[in-house]
């Protein structure tokens, strides 16, 4: 079990160069931040300025180069933990740099997961729809988040399975396979695998009771299940199959079967989720996903997640925004939700909630 020092909530953003936002400066609430603005204004980029803070990478953009203003030679996120003391972190990409700097208590670091650690983010926009209707990759990638903030052997772990991965690719690709070599790597990457299955495996028996809780309370949908899968055969060892199919692996070019073909099966009865449900269910589902996983790092850690929430109004009627407002009051983490109006949420927040209004780049206190 990973154990770290409880979240504390954002008390002071500072961007400046990124994309159309003039110069930020926020004192957000602990609770819940409401953004809104007409499409165009920069709320979107207020949230991503976040997302750079804990994991720095955007969720639109491949290259944070490209985020810089046009009349900026460089951008910069700043954000300040509450706590006593409290706890810097920020990111700085210069154009002429090939990458960012990152910065945590005063300290440079080198590895995002320090940042990540300190922030865990929950983002709810358009893109999170993959996790019914992507490719087992984005699933995949939400199952590790969850595994990551728990788990305190999972990092390494994931590392040395992609280590050994690369490698048996590598020697799959070569004209003669080196035999020694490849019953090596078939043994370490056997190995790890086993190791972050029953990380993987775990984290989901206690994240489904959590999520179909959750999903009931946002909607009635009592055929819905989420299942795992490992990525190979339950019957035989992985060292087994890797050894049995070096030959079929070879001609493919890369190894078909382990944890990197790992995934999380939503399904409404015995048909996949994305053949049956519409777009407005499928966002209650993710909803619930990203809610339920919340939930849990919570229960087990203490720590308390920052969601960022891009258009919640969109593909929800006015009772699941209801619904959705009502289950997000009731965890104890810091939002960023962005409307087009405050007042299209429909729902009367309890716990304290401040406004801000993007103008043309400029976000000031409503």
């Amino acid at each position: 079990m990973r154990i770290v020092a409880d979240t504390m909530p954002l008390d002071r953003l500072h961007f400046t160069g990124l994309r159309n936002l003039m110069r930020v400066e926020l004192r957000p609430s602990p609770g819940i931040n409401l953004i809104s603005g007409a499409n165009g204004s920069g709320k979107t980029s207020l949230l991503e300025g976040l997302h750079l803070l804990g994991l720095a990478r955007s969720f639109r953009a491949r290259q944070l180069k490209t985020l810089i203003h046009f009349d900026c030679d460089a951008l910069t996120v700043f954000g300040r933990l509450q706590g006593d003391p409290p706890i810097p972190l920020g990111l700085e990409r210069r154009r002429d740099a090939d990458t960012p700097v990152m910065k945590l208590a005063g300290e440079r670091i080198e590895r995002v997961s320090q940042l990540a650690e300190r922030l865990p983010l929950q983002l709810i926009d358009s893109r999170t729809f993959e996790l019914v209707e992507g490719s087992p990759k984005a699933r995949r990638e939400y199952l590790d988040w969850g595994v990551f903030h728990v788990e305190q052997a999972f990092l390494d772990c994931w590392k040395r399975m992609r280590r050994a991965l690369k490698h048996r690719n590598a020697l799959l690709r070569h004209g003669r396979i080196d035999r020694l070599s490849i019953a090596a790597w078939n043994q370490e990457l056997a190995r790890e695998a086993q190791r972050l299955d029953g990380m993987r495996e775990a984290y989901v028996a206690r994240l489904e009771p959590l999520f179909m809780a959750t999903l009931a309370r946002l909607a009635e949908l009592p055929e819905l299940s989420l299942g795992y899968y490992r990525g190979w055969d339950r019957s035989r060892p992985l060292g087994e199959i890797l050894e049995a199919s070096v030959e079929t692996d070879r001609q493919m070019g890369f190894t078909q079967q382990g944890p990197q073909r790992a995934d999380l099966r939503l399904k409404v009865g015995r048909r996949p989720a994305a053949e049956v449900l519409s777009r407005g269910q499928q966002k209650v589902v993710v909803s619930a996903l990203k809610l339920a996983q919340g939930q849990l790092l919570e229960a087990l850690t203490e720590h308390h997640c920052l969601y960022l929430i891009d258009d919640l109004a969109a593909e929800l009627d006015l009772e699941h925004r209801r619904r959705f407002c009502e289950l997000l009051e009731e965890q104890r983490g810091q939002s960023f939700i962005t409307v087009i109006e405050r007042d299209t949420l429909g729902y009367r927040f309890t716990t304290e909630v401040k406004a801000f209004e993007v103008r043309s780049g400029q976000v000031s206190e409503a």
